[in-house]
């Protein structure tokens, strides 16, 4: 299972094949949870390259989020009743019109 340890430590050598892919050992692969397609930020950092996976990045930018909408004193409650409003502008830049509104189960 991965961890948030934020430790810098040097692990291996690895070659790029002849496809431009890269080889994560097994064991790290295992260490940090990922399986075969899962996908990773590439990122640049002066002369090097930071791999990082989806995963990790997506975790950090939901605590961002999160972090930015409590102190705003936004609760979930209030983020989900803005959704059928924002839903309905979405589709109506996306289609030039206003969304249809649906029949509830009682309704049918």
């Amino acid at each position: 299972m991965a961890t948030h340890d934020a430790t810098l430590e040097y692990l291996t050598t690895t070659k790029i094949g002849e496809k431009g892919q890269l080889t994560v050992p097994k064991q790290f692969r295992q260490a940090l949870g990922l399986g075969t397609g899962a996908p990773f930020a590439v990122l640049r950092l002066g002369d090097g390259l930071i791999l990082l996976p989806e995963q990790r990045r997506f975790e950090h930018l939901c605590q961002q989020v999160g972090s930015v909408l409590t102190e705003a004193g936004l609760t979930t409650e209030d983020l989900l009743t803005t959704l059928p409003e924002a839903r309905n502008r979405v589709y109506a830049r996306r289609y030039g019109k206003n969304r249809p509104r649906r029949r509830s189960r009682r309704q049918r």
